[in-house]
């Protein structure tokens, strides 16, 4: 699995040990870090967030794992790159659900809402789902894609 990692400035740290947990998980092929690479750098999240899921999009990576302050920006901003459903996710279920359910690419953080150890359980988690095309879910996905695809 190929993922692109990104925050802005309010969600660095956040993104750095998220970064450095996927690098060290064996079933992670590859992480791309689209920075920002310190507080710093004051560039604004959906520059961010629209990089991360164009790299998704364009097929060079498979997810992506972006933090802001809220999670909700970010989230915003990859959903508006077609064919990327990105999401925020605090909680194991919701990240579970995100995959199984949905077939979410992103999932986003909010630094200021979520601790790190939280996070990092999450994450450890959300790179063991898979979406399944048989499943119940898949109709509904299809849905949205199809939705997307006639505009």
């Amino acid at each position: 699995m190929r993922i692109v990692v990104a925050a802005d400035n309010a969600g660095v740290e956040l993104k750095n040990q998220l970064r450095d947990q996927l690098l060290a998980d064996d079933r992670v092929e590859s992480v791309a870090d689209l920075g920002v690479a310190d507080a710093e750098d004051d560039r604004a999240y959906p520059l961010l967030g629209l990089a991360a899921a164009e790299a998704i999009a364009g097929g060079e990576a498979d997810r992506g794992v972006l933090v802001c302050g809220t999670g909700i920006g970010m989230a915003i901003s990859a959903n508006k790159v077609p064919g990327v459903r990105a999401t925020v996710a605090h909680d194991s279920y919701s990240a579970e659900r995100s995959i199984k359910s949905n077939n979410c690419q992103v999932i986003t953080f909010g630094a200021r809402a979520i601790g790190p150890e939280v996070a990092k359980k999450i994450v450890a988690e959300w790179v063991g789902y898979r979406f399944d095309p048989a499943s119940a879910s898949a109709s509904k996905v299809e849905h949205i894609t199809k939705y997307e695809n006639a505009r």
